[in-house]
């Protein structure tokens, strides 16, 4: 393996992810889904952009596993793996709601190296490179252009909406935003469009693309559960959640702490 992907192959994923991205916009509007074993919907899309991924991404990077959503769930036993969620957001695709995205992250050492998310219907890709940076459709992003955008918003998740029941007597530090993407929830924070992400049950391909977005453009992270840094080869993912907070400063992280935390206590 090499310890950074080189051009070609940096070109390589680009050209799978136009290949996939091109054929979600065909056939969103026209897609109807089934329910996996766990009651979640998929499509005959979602299972097209994961073997193509799979198969494209054994191409681009020989003997490099690959752990997906909709494929193999265990934590592959190469030293460079790839953690890929195909379609994020199928409840919102699957209904016609213009928002979900494909989450494509290669790790090193157990923690992400070069990551990929690309939102089809708005024709934007977020790519950042462990240590090089992030980028947005080629431009550059950083902490300074972040935080030119004022907002007072914070994401939840579906999930999350539970911790107002359990702090009654106070108002919520923030706008509150369901956008039905985890990984869009997460990656918002980076972009300066919300100030918070509070996921309580995101799975590792879920938040994988959008921790190293935030991480390159200095959004401190707090892991509530487990850390995902430590995951160990064959470790099995396929109930882990790893329930996090993102924020734009470590101000802004201290607000929303007790929030966190009031929501994964049992």
């Amino acid at each position: 393996m090499t310890e950074v992907l080189s051009a070609d192959q940096l070109s390589a994923v680009h050209q799978l992810l136009d290949r996939v991205s091109a054929r979600q916009r065909q056939d969103f509007g026209h897609a109807t889904s089934d329910l996996k074993s766990d009651g979640t919907p998929i499509t005959a899309c979602d299972r097209w952009s994961d073997a193509t991924f799979v198969g494209g991404l054994a191409e681009i990077a020989p003997g490099e596993g690959i752990l997906s959503e909709e494929g193999s769930k265990q934590v592959p036993e190469s030293r460079a793996y790839w953690v890929v969620d195909p379609l994020d957001g199928t409840t919102n695709f699957a209904a016609g709601i213009p928002y979900w995205a494909i989450s494509i992250a290669r790790f090193v050492d157990g923690r992400p190296s070069e990551v990929f998310l690309d939102v089809p219907a708005l024709s934007q890709r977020i790519v950042a490179l462990q240590g090089r940076g992030a980028f947005r459709n080629g431009e550059v992003l950083t902490a300074k252009t972040r935080c030119l955008t004022t907002s007072n918003c914070v994401s939840l998740c579906s999930r999350s909406i539970r911790l107002l029941q359990r702090k009654l007597d106070q108002p919520f530090p923030g706008k509150i935003r369901l956008l039905g993407v985890a990984s869009l929830n997460l990656v918002s924070v980076a972009m300066g469009q919300t100030v918070g992400a509070l996921e309580a049950t995101p799975r590792i391909w879920d938040l994988a693309a959008a921790w190293l977005v935030l991480e390159e453009l200095d959004c401190p992270i707090r892991w509530l559960g487990a850390d995902p840094s430590q995951l160990y080869a064959g470790q099995d993912l396929s109930e882990a959640s790893f329930p996090m907070l993102a924020a734009c400063s470590w101000s802004q992280l201290t607000t929303l702490l007790p929030w966190g935390e009031a929501l994964i206590q049992s």
